[in-house]
């Protein structure tokens, strides 16, 4: 049988039809275009929660290791010196931190937090010694 969506008001009525014992079960199935095995389907999971629809998770998606705290720690510390490498930056996170991760999640974080090459070149050109002298003079 091809799956085809069937309402929750439909499946309501239904069970509230064989609850009252008013139709036989064949009658309603028939009535309400349901299978037999959709059917028990659906009385079970009333059973189970109270309801005929599955109820949605919660959350969504993946949990993130880092949260936004230590996202906006790592930003700084890149801000701050932009010639620290990767592991640098892991080594960091786990002694002040105390958060253990991949330097490829850190990769991807500073990734999604728009810190480009560009922008690390950027200040890092900003933060040279010798530049800053020679536009102090």
């Amino acid at each position: 049988m091809v799956y085809r969506f069937i309402s929750w008001d439909v499946k309501l009525a239904a069970i509230h039809l064989i609850k009252c014992d008013l139709i036989p079960l064949e009658v309603v199935l028939e009535c309400c275009d349901i299978s037999e095995c959709t059917w028990y389907q659906v009385q079970a999971l009333w059973r189970r929660t109270g309801d005929v629809i599955n109820p949605k998770p919660s959350l969504q998606g993946r949990i993130r290791t880092l949260d936004v705290d230590d996202v906006q720690y790592l930003v700084r510390l890149v801000r701050q010196n932009p010639d620290y490498f990767l592991d640098k930056l892991l080594h960091l996170l786990q002694t002040n931190r105390s958060i253990s991760v991949h330097y490829v999640t850190i990769h991807q974080e500073l990734e999604r937090a728009e810190m480009s090459y560009k922008k690390l070149k950027r200040i890092a050109l900003e933060r040279d010694e010798g530049r800053w002298a020679d536009f102090i003079s």
